[in-house]
Formats: structure tokens, sequence, C-alpha cells
């Protein structure tokens, strides 16, 4: 199969030479024959190198990793046991960098058959365009798609768009060019993993990664068969990344309120009470909000006054309205003041992921 080359699709950009060097990244799990083709196509597409990981497939399918290796440009990199998709892009993320110190990114692939070479290709080009930003082969899901993709794809993107502010087409796409700064922060991530390209779409919003949708054809074997995603398992891992987001502010929320609850019954005085249990709350949750929840590098001078002025502005609206509620419609006290830190809850996250933890797009 004949497809364009790096150098034929960006040559109205420089002439015909890609611009910065390219590596593309291949995990792979118990792969079929499809996996072979792929790589044909592309072993002279002018990629600096291709890495394939073969994730602890087995003995079995050790002649489709040897027949690899007799590509030019293509390196394989050994599991010992299957650790995971995330785990195989961390390894061939490691090995393309340290092999390739020149790289300005890394193009993955999924090797199943679902990227058909030229929008891999084209997906790369774009990427010379925009070397700082993360771009994504968008799938239109259009045709015969499985439901079980479909449906995922669809939840994950509306969960994305509320937790992440994020407004993506396909949020799980396996074809993606990821800039350099950004693969150096995957290497760290903890996520082995599906969810491990879930928290790479993440890490970019709060890098102030500019993310670009390339779209690319939407490929379904029947039945699906090179597919290694648990719907279950590996749903529940990916949307427990997102779940944490509501689980830390619903902590932080609980020590606030018990801490509110004590001071209000032996001060009897509401503003006293409110500050003492948000001064406690606050101070836990910036730390792990900054860490575990937004996975954010904003500096301390940076991110810090931005928090406090959100923190006291939302004491000053919290005041407001828990003594407007409580002195003007006699509600009860703790009634009002968890009614309102619900209504609440969705501006200061909203606030704290775009303007305190977030990195300017560049």
């Amino acid at each position: 199969m004949k497809i364009e080359t790096l150098s034929a699709l960006t040559r109205g950009i420089n002439g015909g030479i890609p611009a910065i060097s390219i590596a593309l990244l291949i995990p792979a799990y118990r792969p079929g024959p499809a996996l072979l083709e792929v790589v044909r196509s592309l072993d002279a597409a002018g990629f600096t190198g291709i890495v394939v990981v073969d994730d602890g497939s087995g003995p079995e399918y050790a002649w489709i990793f040897d027949l690899l290796e007799e590509f030019a440009a293509v390196k394989v990199v050994r599991h010992a046991v299957n650790l995971g998709k995330g785990a195989a892009l961390k390894t061939g993320m490691n090995y393309a960098l340290v092999e390739h110190p020149e790289l300005a990114g890394i193009v993955t692939a999924d090797a199943d058959g679902q990227h058909d070479p030229a929008d891999i290709c084209r997906v790369g080009a774009r990427f010379t365009e925009n070397p700082s930003a993360l771009v994504l082969g968008a799938r239109g899901f259009v045709g015969d798609v499985p439901l079980r993709s479909r449906l995922g794809n669809s939840i994950t993107r509306a969960m994305m768009r509320l937790v992440v502010g994020q407004r993506l087409s396909d949020t799980q796409t396996g074809l993606r060019a990821i800039p350099r700064e950004l693969v150096e922060r995957m290497l760290s991530v903890p996520a082995s993993g599906y969810e491990f390209e879930l928290e790479m779409l993440m890490a970019a919003k709060h890098l102030g990664v500019r993310v670009i949708e390339e779209p690319i054809r939407t490929i379904y074997q029947p039945g699906n068969p090179g597919s290694h995603f648990d719907p279950l398992r590996d749903s529940m891992r990916i949307y427990f990344v997102l779940m944490r987001f509501g689980l830390l502010s619903m902590t932080t929320s609980l020590l606030d309120n018990v801490i509110f609850y004590i001071l209000i019954r032996t001060t009897g005085i509401l503003s006293a009470s409110l500050l003492g249990g948000r001064v406690i709350a606050l101070t836990f949750n910036y730390t792990a909000v900054r860490r575990s929840v937004f996975h954010s590098r904003a500096q301390h001078h940076t991110a810090l006054p931005r928090y406090l002025l959100l923190a006291v502005a939302n004491v000053c609206v919290s005041y407001s309205l828990i003594s407007f509620l409580t002195r003007m419609l006699s509600v009860n006290v703790m009634v009002a003041k968890i009614s309102v830190e619900t209504l609440l809850f969705f501006a200061n996250f909203s606030i704290q992921r775009d303007f305190v933890f977030a990195r300017r797009s560049k």
C-alpha cells in the first residue's frame, strides 16, 4: 500500500523535509498480522524511528515481533509480562527519548489495525505545523461502530467536558502526536492501563498544552477482535480517574463542615466558625488538589495567591448567603451552609481548573 510520507505531507511547509524529529510508538499486546502491514507501510515514511513495545504477548506471538525487527526503522522493546497499555506507552516513550534525544515529539498508534497508515502520517504532519500541541486523531464514529466503543466514547466525552473543561470529539483515540514536554510529564504518571491516555488529556490541560483534533477514518474489524479493552474493568479504571475530582472535594467539604459544626456549637459565632473551618479545610485542599486532582506544576508563587484570592471571595459569598438564609428565611444554619456550599462547588471547581492551577495555552 502506497502512502504519502511525512516529507511529502509537509512539502508545503518546509520544502519536503520534516523540520522536526518525530518517532512512532506502537504498544502491542498479542497483535495480529495487521500490525505487520501497518509497519510495512510506515517503514520508510520519514519517522526518526519506529518503536514497537511487546507488552508480554507470549511465545506464540514472537514470530510477529521477529518479523518486525527485520524492518530498517523498527526497534522492538519487550515486557516479560503484560503490564498494561499505559506501561507499554511509558516504556516506549522512555526508550525513544533516550535513543533519540533530539525528538520534538512522539506519535502513538494502536496495533489492532484501527489506524490507517495514511492517517498516522497525516497526524504526524499536522504536528510539524504545531510542535507544541497535542494532536489527536479524531474518529468520526460513523458507520458500523461497535456499541461499546460508541457508548464509551460518548460517556467519557461528556465527563471530560464537565470535569476537565475540554470539548473533544474523541477522548479515547490511541492515535496521538505528543509534544516532548508532555511526553516527559507522562513518564512520571503512575497509571499503567487504558486510563493513562485520559491522564494525558488532563496533564495537557494543566501544562497549558493546546489540543488539536485531526479527523481520521473510523476503522473497526467485525467483532473488533484486535482490541483487548475490557468494557467493565477498564471503563471503571478510566472513570475512577474522573471521580477522584469529586471525591477529594467531598472530603474537603466534610472536613470543613465538621470543624464548622464544632466551632458553631462551642462559640456560637458564625463568622469565626466559618473562617476556622475554611482555613483548616483549604490548607488540606490546596496541597491535595494541586497534585492529586489537577496534576498541576504551576509554581506556588503563581497558584497560591490565586487560590487564596478565590478562598477569600468564596468565604465572603458563602457568609453572605448563609446569613441571608438563616436570618431572613430562618433556615437551620447547617442546612443553609450545606446548601450554599453545594451551589458554590461547581463554580469553585471551574475556577480552580481554568484559572488557579492551569497554565495558559501556548
